[in-house]
């Protein structure tokens, strides 16, 4: 067997910092914070993500490859070994700087920055309260969470020097579909009780709807539903995208629809086993579905960054809850 090297050789020598019943969590070397997004599809050039894998154990979840860099190539071992990056305030600052002003920054683009793993290591909350200390940034976070309430003191130190959008994704408002693709996630009521928090507290948030699953949660009044609920609850965007598998999410997918769904997985196969992304008139379909739900409960899109409003200048004197 070749040696193992790089972030496989950083992960086989992480130290184990707890173990619970079935997930055990690793403190993982960093090497950089924020990573370069080169892919056309997003509206954002840089990305943080506080951990690597999710306790969530989302079934459609398309991160899962990312821990077949580290050569964990079991589907259960990316919700069951969550490595927790070691943070270092200084280098992550010397990060930041180097970064121009006005760059788009995406917290959790791969796994929830607000996973069970952050009540007890509070990492996210490390980098935020460094962000805090920022200004100049279009700032994004996504979560499935409802923890992100407890950071409206640190979210509203970042708004008085950045533009930031909070987005919670609630697939759907039924409670027992949610928890079988989304086993560990928090209820969607409690999601959106986050969002009437945070919008309460002043901050733009957005709801995801993402993603959306032909035969799921793809009908129009499951999806009205969750924007009527988001509207209520002082969301100002709805976003949504059909949903794409590549192979590391077909291996936990593909079974998950042979045991709950069996009668959807030979269209699913047939759909995706060539292509993970699903094309013809499908998605134009969904994207006019979605478009009617936003003008009947008066939420936007998400913004085009070249629409946005004009940044503060960067302050070297600023000092977090100056």
């Amino acid at each position: 067997m070749a040696p193992l090297v790089g972030i496989a050789r950083l992960a086989a020598e992480s130290p184990s910092l707890e173990a619970k019943r079935q997930t055990e969590y690793f403190e993982l070397p960093t090497r950089r914070y924020i990573a370069r997004c080169d892919s056309p599809r997003m509206p954002f050039r840089w990305m943080i993500n506080p951990y690597r894998g999710c306790e969530f154990g989302c079934k459609y979840c398309y991160a899962r490859y990312t821990h077949e860099f580290m050569e964990l190539r079991d589907t259960e071992a990316f919700e069951r070994k969550i490595f927790v990056k070691h943070f270092d305030p200084a280098a992550f600052r010397k990060e930041l700087r180097a970064l121009p002003r006005g760059e788009a920054i995406a917290i959790g683009t791969a796994t929830d920055p607000y996973q069970p793993a952050e009540r007890k290591f509070r990492l996210t909350r490390s980098l935020l309260e460094i962000l805090a200390q920022n200004a100049g940034y279009r700032i994004g976070l996504i979560t499935k969470s409802d923890l992100i309430a407890r950071d409206i003191d640190i979210f509203r130190e970042i708004i008085r020097r950045n533009y930031l959008t909070l987005v919670l994704t609630i697939t759907t408002l039924d409670r027992e579909l949610a928890r079988l693709i989304e086993p560990l996630a928090p209820r969607p009521d409690l999601r959106l009780n986050a969002v009437r928090k945070l919008s309460a507290a002043g901050l733009r948030v957005s709801v995801n709807l993402a993603p959306i699953m032909p035969l799921i949660n793809d009908s129009e009044p499951s999806l009205e539903s969750v924007a009527k609920a988001a509207a209520s609850a002082g969301a100002i965007q709805l976003s949504g995208h059909v949903v794409f598998l590549k192979p590391c999410a077909q291996k936990a997918f593909f079974p998950f629809l042979q045991e709950h769904f069996p009668n959807y997985l030979r269209r699913y196969r047939e759909r995706f086993e060539k292509n993970a992304y699903l094309t013809g008139n499908y998605p134009d379909m969904i994207e006019e579905r979605i478009d009617r739900i936003r003008r009947r409960y008066g939420l936007g899109k998400r913004e085009d960054p070249a629409a946005e409003p004009e940044l503060w200048p960067q302050d070297p004197q600023l000092t977090l809850f100056s």
